[in-house]
């Protein structure tokens, strides 16, 4: 038996950061959430070439196409390779057939050429017609005059601001140094250390794999009276496995949650990727509603279908070849690996 749903979106991916598998181990053990963020994640964006990225995301949107995902609200760094690199990014995903949201995250921790590259870069993005946001980091990384100008160019652009919120405590003043800046149409990721009574408006991203992984701690987004939408942070886009450890990580902090409330967070994906919920994912398993779903391992698209075409077809795609994709992306993992 089999069934239809729209297809998927992945509110907060980092597809560069897909050829990350199997890289060296960093120089010591990190021990704080800071210390993986400059041993690991800070060490990698900067070690990226924009071939790198080619086939970085080219690799993220076959997993997500095969996962059943068809839209991906992307978060991208590339301290030396900013110029382009959105275009590079859209181009990859447009290839593999998946929709993408674009945005390149401003930083002040290069110094503030750095910054303002990274503010010119989604500008040049979005004039040139691009989908996208205007990307930040976090405001931990980033002058108030780098915020200033980031939320500038979103209402300027008409469009929100995609940044990293109260992930560790590293950044906790987050909230104080946004308010006044954020608008509805931004998106703020992880928000694990965000007040339940904070005065920022936007979407919450929850990506409850990548905050376990940094051990930064549960954000129990059921408490934001803001909506919640779920994302992986760059650890592949399969969605429904999302939503299935979004649940029981509920589950484990109110005994009275239910499946409902993750798979709503799912839902919210299609208010930023409207688009999406066009899309058609046939998937292996019938029926399609979360309390069977957060119970059943192993449920796979077989045919997904994005703005009327077929992309996937009998879990393969159809637009690129998925050993050439794996394989191109694997000589780009050693170089970036050998880099580090």
């Amino acid at each position: 038996m089999t069934a239809t749903t729209p297809g998927l979106v992945c509110a907060h991916h980092h597809l560069y950061s897909a050829l990350a598998r199997g890289m060296p181990a960093p120089p010591q053990t990190p021990t704080t959430f800071q210390e993986i963020l400059e041993q690991i994640w800070w060490r990698l964006d900067a070690a990226l070439d924009l071939e790198m990225l080619e086939w970085s995301a080219k690799l993220g949107a076959l997993e997500a196409l095969e996962a059943g995902t068809t839209a991906i609200v992307d978060h991208h760094e590339s301290p030396n390779a900013i110029e382009g690199s959105l275009d590079v990014v859209a181009a990859a995903c447009a290839e593999v057939g998946v929709r993408v949201v674009c945005a390149y995250g401003v930083t002040d921790r290069h110094g503030p050429d750095g910054a303002r590259r990274g503010i010119e870069e989604n500008r040049r993005f979005l004039e040139a017609g691009g989908r996208g946001l205007v990307g930040v980091h976090a405001a931990f990384t980033c002058t108030d005059a780098t915020l200033e100008a980031a939320a500038a160019l979103a209402a300027e652009r008409n469009v929100g601001v995609h940044i990293h919120v109260a992930e560790g405590i590293e950044d906790v003043e987050a909230p104080a140094r946004l308010e006044g800046l954020t608008a509805p149409a931004w998106l703020l990721a992880h928000c694990v250390h965000l007040p339940t009574d904070h005065r920022l408006e936007g979407t919450v991203l929850h990506n409850p794999r990548s905050n376990l992984n940094n051990a930064v701690g549960y954000a129990d987004p059921a408490r934001f009276s803001k909506p919640v939408a779920l994302g992986t942070d760059g650890i592949g886009a399969n969605m429904i496995e999302s939503f299935r450890l979004a649940y029981v990580m509920h589950r484990s902090v109110d005994v009275t949650a239910t499946p409902e409330t993750a798979w709503s967070w799912l839902e919210e994906g299609w208010s930023l990727v409207p688009e999406a919920r066009g899309d058609e994912v046939t998937w292996s398993y019938d029926p399609m509603d979360p309390w069977h779903l957060a119970f059943t391992p192993g449920v796979r698209p077989l045919r997904v279908r994005v703005g009327g075409e077929t992309v996937l077809d009998d879990g393969a795609p159809t637009r690129v070849d998925a050993a050439e994709v794996r394989a191109k992306a694997a000589e780009q993992a050693a170089r970036l690996h050998a880099r580090l």
